[in-house]
């Protein structure tokens, strides 16, 4: 039986429905038969459903035949009022990010215990980003996320913390560390990673606030923090302040990096 999947109904659409909702936070990728058991569907209904979603592009099969939720989902998901209002209101502050720093800038929100990366501009240095439109990464091994998870409802960051990968040799995974730098970044209002994600890239964000609290992160990728820390945070936070205003936020001044 499925664990989030609902239960079909008689219809079509309830079964394909019933396969996509098989697909959850910590079920990215499935084999059929596991994408069946979830969806509480005989194999042969499954395979049948998998095969036009997969047709479609709702879903991809990868080279060791799991699949995964293909582009044609995210690609609906931005026409959602939040996503596609967010995107256009920050598109022009990426680009004045962009100008400034040259560094590859994101916006992005949270998707559970996850980073959903909204938009991306690549910057002119050769660093390593493993990021992409569309994609996802931990909460805890990112700039944006860290931003995320510390105005994240508590029983978020608590899963966070009970659970955090390394990813490299710098990938914090001391709950008690992340739980401190967590406390910095509401205190002084932005989060740094040095190499946590990705050997060689260097990161900055701010968080973005809405007329109901924090929405989004905004964020820079670098070779190294030092010795434009301070620019790069005053950059961000200019261009977060002004997403806010956008978004009908009452935004205070940010504060001295």
């Amino acid at each position: 039986m499925a664990g989030n999947a609902a239960v079909p109904g008689t219809s079509v659409l309830s079964r394909g429905l019933a396969v996509l909702t098989s697909f959850d936070a910590r079920h990215h990728a499935q084999t059929l038969s596991e994408i069946a058991s979830r969806a509480s569907l005989p194999v042969a209904t499954a395979h049948r459903m998998v095969g036009e979603l997969e047709q479609w592009g709702a879903l991809v099969r990868r080279a060791d035949n799991k699949y995964v939720i293909g582009r044609r989902i995210w690609d609906l998901g931005l026409l959602a009022p939040i996503q596609t209002g967010l995107r256009e209101v920050a598109e022009p502050f990426l680009l004045d990010v962009f100008a400034a720093t040259s560094a590859t800038v994101h916006l992005a929100v949270r998707e559970d215990t996850q980073v959903l990366y909204l938009d991306r501009l690549s910057g002119l240095e050769s660093v390593p980003v493993v990021s992409k439109v569309g994609s996802r990464l931990p909460l805890h091994a990112t700039g944006v996320g860290k931003v995320l998870l510390a105005y994240a409802p508590d029983d978020v960051r608590e899963r966070v913390l009970r659970s955090m990968e390394r990813i490299t040799p710098h990938t914090i995974v001391n709950a008690r560390l992340l739980g401190d730098q967590l406390e910095r970044v509401r205190s002084q209002g932005y989060a740094t990673t040095i190499e946590e994600m990705t050997l060689g890239a260097c990161s900055v964000a701010v968080p973005v606030e809405g007329p109901h609290g924090v929405v989004a992160a905004l964020g820079m990728v670098v070779p190294n923090l030092r010795p434009n820390e301070a620019r790069m945070v005053a950059a961000l936070q200019v261009a977060a302040r002004g997403i806010g205003r956008s978004l009908g936020a009452r935004v205070p001044r940010p504060r001295e990096p």
